[in-house]
C-alpha cells in the first residue's frame, strides 16, 4: 500500500507544478483515502512537493499513524482553522489549492480568513481526476466487493417468494453482504417490484411481492471502501409477453454495449450503442438515464457513459453498463454489469447470469 501511496503522492505533486500552486488543501474522505490510506471519517491533508501533513483530533490520531505512514500527523485540540494556519505558515505556502466542488461557500470564507494563505486557488477536479483510473490494489478490491454481490444475488434468489416485502428483501441482501465481509452497502438498496419496477431508483418499499411481478433488484457491496454495483431483474411466477420482449431488448442493448466499451472511446459513443437498440425497438422515451458511470471508492465517479460523456475510456478504468426500459403501470427491467476497460477487449466482473429467471 506504501508504494501505491507514493506513486498517488508524485502523481498529485505533478498536478500541483502543472496548477502552479505550492500546495492542496484535501477535505473530502473520498480523496484523503486515495492520497493517504486514512480511512477514518474526518481529516484534512495539506500536500506539498516535499511534504504530507494529516490533520485530524484525538479520536484519530493513532489510526492516521498506522494507517498513513507517509504523513506528519498533527493533532489539533480546540481550533481546526489555527492549526491549518500554523501549517500554512510553517510550510511557507502562499498559493493553496482547495476543492471547489466539495467545499461550502461558508467553508471557503472561513479558510479565506483564518489560514493565512495569500491565494485560494479551485483545484477543479484535479483529485477525482487521478482516481479515474484503477491502480492493482483499487482492481482487486473492487473485485471482491462484485464477488460478494453476485454471490448475494444466488443468496437472494432462494429467498424470494410470493408474500415477502421488498423491504425484507433489501434487508436480506445487506445482511449477507456484511456476512460475507462487506463493509455495507455501497448505496440505498433498489427492491422495486410490480409496476414499481418501473420507477429506475425504487428504493424497497413495504410493497408485498406478488405473483407476476416483475422484481429489479439493484445494489452493491463495499468492500475495504471500494464500491460494487450491479443489477438483475427476476420474475416471480411468471412473465407477461410484453416483458418477455422489453427484457430481450435491454438485454441486447446491454451486450452490444459491454462489447462496444472499447479504450479510446468517449462515454457518449458507448451509451448510444444501447440507445440506438432501444430507440429502434420504439423505447425510446423510456430510457431516460445514462447508460453507466466509473465505480471506486465512490459507487457513482468519473467516467459517465452518457449523451454527455466526454472522456474518453482508458484501460484501468471501471464503469458500470445499465440499460432500462420503463413503462408506467406495467413495469421495468433494467440489466448491469460492472467492467474494466482493457483495450478492444472489457473484463467483465460480473458473473451473475443474464437469462431470464422466473421464480
Amino acid at each position: 500500500m506504501i508504494q501505491q501511496i507514493e506513486n498517488r503522492l508524485k502523481r498529485l505533486r505533478e498536478k500541483l507544478k502543472d496548477k502552479d500552486v505550492d500546495a492542496v488543501l484535501v477535505t473530502r474522505r473520498e480523496n484523503y483515502i486515495y492520497l493517504s490510506g486514512f480511512t477514518g471519517s474526518f481529516a484534512y491533508l495539506v500536500i506539498t512537493q516535499n511534504d504530507a501533513c494529516l490533520i485530524t483530533d484525538f479520536r484519530y490520531t493513532e489510526q492516521a499513524s498506522q494507517q498513513a505512514p507517509l504523513y506528519e500527523i498533527i493533532q489539533y485540540n480546540q481550533s481546526l482553522l489555527a492549526a491549518l494556519s500554523d501549517v500554512i505558515q510553517t510550510k511557507g505556502i502562499e498559493k493553496l489549492g482547495f476543492e471547489d466542488d466539495y467545499i461550502t461557500y461558508k467553508k471557503y470564507n472561513e479558510l479565506h480568513n483564518g489560514i493565512g494563505a495569500k491565494h485560494l486557488i479551485p483545484f477543479q477536479n484535479v483529485l477525482e481526476g487521478l482516481r479515474i483510473k484503477k491502480d492493482n490494489e483499487e482492481l482487486e478490491k473492487i473485485r471482491k466487493a462484485v464477488e460478494i454481490a453476485d454471490s448475494a444475488f444466488s443468496h437472494i434468489l432462494k429467498f424470494l417468494k410470493p408474500g415477502i416485502k421488498e423491504y425484507e428483501v433489501s434487508a436480506e441482501l445487506e445482511y449477507y453482504m456484511k456476512k460475507s465481509g462487506a463493509k455495507g452497502a455501497s448505496f440505498d438498496t433498489i427492491v422495486a417490484s410490480g409496476k414499481r419496477s418501473s420507477l429506475p431508483h425504487g428504493v424497497a418499499s413495504g410493497k408485498t411481492i406478488e405473483n407476476g411481478d416483475a422484481v429489479t433488484l439493484d445494489y452493491g457491496a463495499i468492500f475495504e471502501d471500494y464500491c460494487s454495483d450491479m443489477t438483475r431483474t427476476v420474475f416471480i411466477g411468471s412473465i407477461s409477453k410484453e416483458l418477455k420482449n422489453i427484457y430481450n431488448i435491454v438485454l441486447e442493448a446491454q451486450t452490444s454495449a459491454l462489447v462496444g466499451a472499447k479504450r479510446g472511446y468517449s462515454g457518449k459513443e458507448v451509451d448510444i450503442i444501447a440507445r440506438d437498440i432501444i430507440s429502434k425497438s420504439g423505447y425510446e422515451k423510456n430510457f431516460g438515464h445514462g447508460l453507466g458511470h466509473g465505480v471506486g471508492i465512490e459507487v457513482h465517479e468519473e467516467p459517465r457513459l452518457s449523451p454527455k460523456g466526454e472522456i474518453k475510456l482508458d484501460n484501468g478504468m471501471v464503469v458500470t453498463v445499465e440499460p432500462g426500459i420503463y413503462v408506467n403501470d406495467l413495469g421495468g427491467v433494467r440489466i448491469e454489469d460492472m467492467i474494466i476497460i482493457n483495450d478492444d477487449k472489457p473484463i467483465i466482473l460480473t458473473s451473475s447470469t443474464k437469462e431470464i429467471i422466473v421464480l
